[in-house]
């Protein structure tokens, strides 16, 4: 079992957080957001705990996580692929894009990583 590939843009003020499952039974870890997000399942299938529960869906598929609730995700077929989806805040709460508090110190490198250089 292993770690989705990451891929983070920012465009007009709102952020898509590309998740690629490669191989059934990835994951991206246990996390919450101080926001309400939206997770569209483009392909594959996916099981989404939310604090403790379990549901799978099938793409196409949009989830809503509602914010302070510790979420993952695991990949019931390869090439599945989710895209977080939120605005980008102005004023209050505009550290919450990735709260974190909510990754260990080896996620936080492997997120900063991932941002793209370019938008292209």
């Amino acid at each position: 079992m292993s770690e989705c590939l990451l891929k983070i843009s920012n465009v007009s003020n709102v952020c898509v957080k590309q998740m690629h499952f490669t191989k059934a039974g990835d994951t991206m870890a246990g996390h919450s957001h101080t926001y309400d997000h939206m997770t569209l399942l483009g392909s594959g299938s996916v099981r989404v705990t939310v604090d403790g529960v379990s549901k799978d869906f099938k793409a196409p598929y949009i989830l809503v996580i509602t914010k302070d609730k510790i979420h993952d995700l695991l990949a019931l077929e390869d090439d599945t692929v989710c895209y977080c989806i939120h605005g980008i805040r102005d004023g209050n709460g505009v550290e919450d894009i990735i709260d974190p508090d909510s990754y260990t110190d080896e996620e936080k490198i492997r997120l900063i990583a991932s941002y793209p250089l370019t938008n292209n």
